[in-house]
C-alpha cells in the first residue's frame, strides 16, 4: 500500500513553526558571539546568517525542516529541500553544499518512504547545483525533513531584511495561498487542481529570482514562509526602521485561495501571525477580512519579497516573468517610518 504522509501529521510545512512572538522570546536567551566577521546574525531576523571568510568571500548558512505538506514522500522531499535552499537565495547567495536533517519513525513507516524523501531532496538539490554531502537522522514521530545549507556570497553584495529604502516598490515573486489550500485539502474543500498548483509552486526554486536581484543590485529582500506575507514584511520594516505599505488586493493568489477563505478555510497559523503583526500594524478599517487573513497565511517554500527602485521596477517584473515567475507583481511600497511599521489596505 502506498505511503500517505499526511495521515501522520496535524500541521505540516512552515505552518508548523512556533508563533513569531514565542520565537522572539526564545531569541532573548540566545547568546550572540562578538565577532567582526559575523556580518548578519539574528538581530535583523534575516533568512540566514552570514560569516566573512576574507574580503571577497562570505558564507551564507541556514537550516530549515518541517513535517510533511503532502502525501507523497518524494514530493515532500522536493518541497522541503526547495524551502531550505530558498533562504540562501533570499540573501543573494549561491547555495553550494548541504546536509540532510531527518526525523523518521522507523517503526511506523517503511524504509522505502525514507528513501523517497531523500531522493526528492536530492532531486531539488541537484537542480540548484547543491551537493548533499551527509546528514543526520533520529527516530522520531511524526517524520520531518529539511536541509542545513551553506552558500557563497561577496561580503559587499549581501541582501538583507535591513536593506529596504524609502520609495522602493515591493515586488512579490510567487502567489500566496499554500497554507489555505493545504488546509483545504485536509478539509476536502480544495480542488485537485488547486492542490497540484500549490505543490508545483512549492517545488520552484527561488534561484531565478535571486539572479534578477543580483542583476539589478537589489539590497533588501526576504522570502515569504511561515509568518506569512504580513509577518515577514513586518520583520523587514523593523530591521530597516521604515514602514511598509501593502495593497492586499494586488497580491497574486493561487487558484481558489480567496474562495476557500471566504468559506471559512483559515489555518490556525494565520491567527498566530495576525496576533504577531497587529500591534505594529495599521489595518484599514474597511479592509476585506478574507484578504487580511490571506496576508497572514503561512507559506511553505514561498516567493521572494524584494525592494526595488521605482525606475527599474518594470524591467525587474519583465525579467521575473521571463524566468517563469509569471505572477510576479508590485504589491506595495516602502516609506519613511510612520506611526506603525506596517500598513495593510
Amino acid at each position: 500500500m502506498k505511503t500517505d504522509l499526511l495521515q501522520m501529521v496535524e500541521s505540516g510545512g512552515c505552518s508548523a513553526k512556533i508563533s513569531p512572538q514565542l520565537l522572539e522570546e526564545f531569541l532573548r536567551y540566545l547568546p550572540l558571539p562578538h565577532d567582526p566577521n559575523v556580518l548578519v546574525d539574528i538581530n535583523s531576523h534575516d533568512d540566514a546568517g552570514v560569516y566573512r571568510v576574507n574580503d571577497d568571500l562570505a558564507l551564507v548558512f541556514t537550516t530549515d525542516f518541517f513535517p510533511p505538506v503532502c502525501s507523497d514522500p518524494f514530493e515532500f522531499g522536493q518541497i522541503a529541500a526547495a524551502n531550505s535552499i530558498s533562504d540562501v537565495y533570499a540573501m543573494g547567495g549561491t547555495p553550494v553544499i548541504a546536509l540532510n536533517i531527518m526525523m523518521f519513525p522507523a517503526s511506523k513507516l517503511p524504509i522505502e518512504a525514507y528513501s523517497e524523501i531523500l531522493k526528492g531532496g536530492s532531486d531539488i538539490a541537484e537542480q540548484a547545483g547543491v551537493r548533499i554531502i551527509g546528514g543526520h537522522t533520529i527516530d522520531d514521530f511524526p517524520p520531518k525533513y529539511g536541509l542545513a545549507v551553506v552558500g557563497y556570497i561577496h561580503p559587499d553584495k549581501i541582501i538583507t531584511n535591513a536593506g529596504a529604502r524609502p520609495g522602493d516598490l515591493l515586488i512579490l515573486t510567487k502567489p500566496l495561498g499554500t497554507g489555505v489550500i493545504l488546509a483545504g485539502q485536509r478539509m476536502k474543500m480544495a480542488s485537485e487542481d488547486d492542490v497540484d498548483q500549490a505543490k508545483k509552486l512549492m517545488k520552484i526554486l527561488n534561484g531565478p529570482g535571486a539572479e534578477v536581484m543580483k542583476k539589478y543590485n537589489i539590497k533588501g529582500a526576504t522570502d515569504i514562509t511561515g509568518y506569512g506575507l504580513a509577518g515577514h514584511a513586518l520583520k523587514m520594516a523593523k530591521a530597516s526602521n521604515l514602514s511598509l505599505e501593502l495593497n492586499l488586493a494586488k497580491v497574486p493568489l493561487i487558484g481558489s485561495t480567496y474562495r476557500l477563505v471566504e468559506e471559512g478555510c483559515i489555518p490556525g497559523a494565520s491567527f498566530r501571525n495576525l496576533d504577531f503583526v497587529e500591534n505594529d500594524s495599521h489595518l484599514r478599517p474597511d479592509l476585506n477580512y478574507s484578504l487580511k487573513m490571506i496576508g497572514m497565511d503561512a507559506q511553505t517554500s514561498g516567493g521572494l519579497l524584494m525592494c526595488v527602485k521605482p525606475e527599474i521596477s518594470n524591467q525587474v517584473i519583465s525579467d521575473l516573468h521571463h524566468t517563469g515567475l509569471t505572477q510576479s507583481a508590485v504589491i506595495g511600497r516602502v516609506t519613511e517610518k510612520q506611526d506603525k511599521f506596517l500598513y495593510l489596505e
